[in-house]
């Protein structure tokens, strides 16, 4: 006796080909960068920090903010605007100076860091080149620092505009005029990305030593140069080392800027922003070559140098 099988009909799905899944890019960079936000947590938190200190500050004077109008009213125009901006142009001018101490510490760290708690073996352990890493680390003090800077800038300048509207219009006076902002915003960010790219060799300087020392970073990247200069000054009677670095140091705004104006109102250097004079600077090219060159000499030293 024979029994008929029954066949089983095939699932509709069967006979259809499975579209393979679609394979999501891992996109090293951005987590190469998000890393160091996250280990990194100073890179905000201390521009946050002193901008809230200053806004504290600000918040206490403005029991003031009524008498000084009144008197600065009785002013001349220039003067009128140069005493009206003066407290933003501190504002600007201290979260810009907390923001290059913060560059220059964080690439001391950047890769003494990893080599000295020996993290560095995990991080190596991932399909992340060292090109990536140290470009990431790189980008910290030349993109994402300055960009935070002049986010962090933009909401104090904001915040002390409210606040110093709403106390004059409850004192009975006329907030205006108020402070040129779209100008003076214009100019930090010119100013900030000016900054970035003169300052790029003294940041892959401290790249190389952070991959390079074993021990006080800060001397091994300060020490080098001042006893340079001591030798040409003893020497020779010179102090072209000096002065070179020296104007790598301050002379950005010099490259980047026409003469200043009278006064120093931050929005009149919106009439003395030169990009074609800065763009055209040798030592601005001449410095971007030591930076790549000092961030290759990173790469490597990431590559082969044991952890501490």
């Amino acid at each position: 006796m024979s029994t008929q099988s029954n066949p089983v009909p095939e699932s509709p799905l069967g006979s259809q080909p499975v579209a393979p899944a679609a394979m999501v890019p891992t996109r090293p960079m951005y987590w190469s960068i998000r890393r160091e936000l996250w280990e990194n947590r100073s890179i905000y938190i201390a521009p946050l920090a002193v901008a809230a200190v200053f806004l504290l500050g600000v918040l206490i004077s403005m029991v003031y903010l009524p008498e000084r109008r009144s008197a600065v009213l009785l002013l001349d125009q220039a003067r009128q605007q140069a005493a009206i901006e003066r407290p933003y142009d501190i504002a600007a001018a201290l979260l810009i100076v907390t923001a290059l101490i913060v560059g220059v510490f964080y690439c001391l760290d950047a890769l003494h860091g990893e080599r000295r708690d020996r993290t560095i073996l995990f991080w190596k352990s991932l399909p992340v080149s060292d090109l990536t890493t140290v470009l990431a680390k790189a980008s910290v003090p030349l993109v994402i620092l300055p960009l935070i800077t002049f986010a962090i800038i933009v909401v104090t300048a904001l915040i002390m505009l409210l606040l110093g509207t709403a106390v004059l219009l409850m004192n009975g006076l006329s907030a205006a005029p108020w402070p040129p902002l779209p100008q003076m915003l214009l100019v930090l960010l010119y100013g900030l990305t000016a900054g970035a790219l003169w300052h790029a060799p003294i940041y892959g300087w401290l790249l190389l030593v952070s991959g390079w020392a074993r021990r006080a970073t800060f001397l091994w990247a300060v020490l080098p140069p001042v006893a340079i200069c001591i030798v040409e000054k003893i020497g020779f009677g010179t102090s072209h080392l000096f002065s070179l670095l020296g104007h790598r140091l301050a002379g950005g705004f010099a490259e980047a800027f026409t003469n200043r104006p009278q006064g120093g109102v931050l929005s009149d250097w919106l009439t003395q922003i030169d990009p074609g004079k800065f763009l055209s600077s040798p030592a601005l090219w001449i410095g971007l070559v030591f930076a790549a060159a000092f961030v290759a000499a990173a790469v490597w030293l990431r590559r082969y140098r044991e952890p501490i």
